[in-house]
């Protein structure tokens, strides 16, 4: 018996738990029966063009998906990528993103901030890590730890001083990786004396 649209659709949540409409025509399924299933309570719109199945189990990283499925070009950043790699106490309420200066973002209803990043403090550093079939882009941690003193300001000295004592205690990167990252964002002179602190 030939997969109806909408069997295709909830067969395509198994693999990818947050959909797109746009993405759908490759998949040769149509908008009007994603709306069916919206209709029929199996699938939940979560946002501009994004979708999730209604039975499906929520995750820690739900929100991060979701985000990273609306922004692809976005980057887990700041607090946001802290708490993802488990170097804060601090537990964020939005996704924090960083964007490309100048960059048009839409409006959403989604619960993420916007930074504005610009040249290698944007392109530099970024890992891919697949979450539930969505591609998440986080700064890597030395890079995270560099921004977090680059924002130190809007997210507190404290933050940034944890940030980069765990990160330095749990050994997720080198002096070497902090110094670079510290260049790149222009806080050299801001941590050499934290740095020189925490590496004795």
């Amino acid at each position: 018996m030939e997969q109806t649209e909408e069997d295709k659709i909830l067969t395509l949540f198994h693999s990818h738990k947050v959909i797109r409409s746009s993405d759908l025509e490759k998949y040769g399924c149509s908008r009007q029966a994603l709306k069916r299933l919206v209709a029929k309570g199996r699938v939940t719109q979560i946002g501009r063009g994004l979708y999730r199945q209604d039975d499906d189990e929520v995750t820690e990283h739900a929100t991060i998906v979701e985000a990273s499925k609306a922004f692809p070009q976005g980057v887990l950043c700041l607090v946001s990528a802290l708490h993802f790699y488990h170097l804060s106490t601090q537990i964020p309420h939005e996704v924090w993103m960083a964007v490309k200066a100048g960059k048009r973002v839409y409006r959403t209803d989604l619960p993420v901030q916007f930074f504005r990043f610009s040249g290698s403090a944007y392109t530099e550093g970024v890992d891919t890590h697949a979450i539930e079939g969505v591609a998440v882009h986080v700064y890597c941690p030395a890079k995270t730890v560099a921004d977090c003193f680059k924002f130190r300001n809007t997210i507190g000295l404290d933050v940034a001083l944890e940030a980069l004592q765990e990160c330095l205690k749990a050994r997720r990167c080198s002096i070497d990786d902090l110094w670079h990252y510290a260049g790149i964002c222009r806080v050299r002179n801001v941590m050499r004396p934290y740095m020189e602190a925490y590496s004795k």
